[in-house]
């Protein structure tokens, strides 16, 4: 699986622990303070088409600094609306021609808190209404091209106390935050009727026979395999 993004941290480490290495090897692509238009210049380098291995599954991550408003110098990172959809086709058009087993989930631009956000002396400007608008785009697109979508603008408003909750500044996601991401990503893993299925229920997990080295039971006889253990995940997984 990789995870393509326009800023570190996307995704909590916590939330998606246990789901890496025993299930899946899960790679971070990243790119703090990137937009759209910087992924198209790589996505040949990050998804070579020759690559002897291709992802079982992309979820992408675009819109929060593509939708800030233009700065008057020219430099930043909007990205103005009609350029961002462009993009966001050629990123699924380019993932989808890696494998025909290669799924992908976008996820689209989520909510700012904008009380926090507007005390900045920064000329850049994050709107709600902005954000709004393109994540709106960005479902329309997914829509169209049969891509998978996430939409962060309404999950993370059906919160209670979003805007102090999922974020530590306004923009930057909490734990909180990544818990609401992974359970919606989680959603559409179960929900999808891809063969083979994604869901980490129908995935093998890797060396999950008994061994004599796992944790000794209480009765002092036998040992418990915690492969399949789940209790202890950040996010329940069903």
């Amino acid at each position: 699986m990789n995870i393509l993004s326009q800023q570190e941290g996307c995704i909590n480490g916590e939330a998606i622990n246990g789901w890496r290495g025993s299930v899946a090897d899960i790679l971070l692509r990243g790119y703090y303070g990137w937009n759209s238009r910087r992924a198209v210049q790589v996505l040949d380098q990050v998804f070579p088409k020759d690559a002897p291995v291709q992802p079982a599954l992309v979820i992408v991550y675009f819109g929060g600094n593509d939708s800030m408003g233009p700065h008057s110098s020219g430099l930043g990172p909007h990205v103005p609306l009609d350029e961002y959809m462009e993009n966001m086709r050629k990123i699924a058009v380019h993932l989808k021609s890696l494998s025909d087993t290669t799924r992908i989930i976008f996820m689209s631009c989520p909510p700012v808190d904008e009380t926090r956000v507007s005390s900045s002396t920064s000329e850049l400007v994050r709107t709600n209404e902005l954000c709004q608008i393109y994540s709106n785009s960005c479902i329309k697109l997914c829509q169209e091209l049969g891509v998978k979508v996430v939409d962060l603008f309404s999950a993370f408003q059906k919160r209670d106390g979003w805007t102090t909750a999922c974020f530590t500044d306004g923009i930057h996601l909490s734990a909180e935050g990544s818990k609401i991401v992974v359970e919606e990503i989680l959603k559409v893993l179960k929900e999808a009727e891809w063969v083979p299925s994604l869901h980490w229920k129908s995935m093998p997990t890797e060396f999950s026979e008994d061994s004599p080295y796992d944790l000794v039971a209480a009765d002092g006889k036998q040992t418990l395999n915690p492969s399949e253990w789940t209790f202890h995940r950040e996010v329940h997984w069903d």
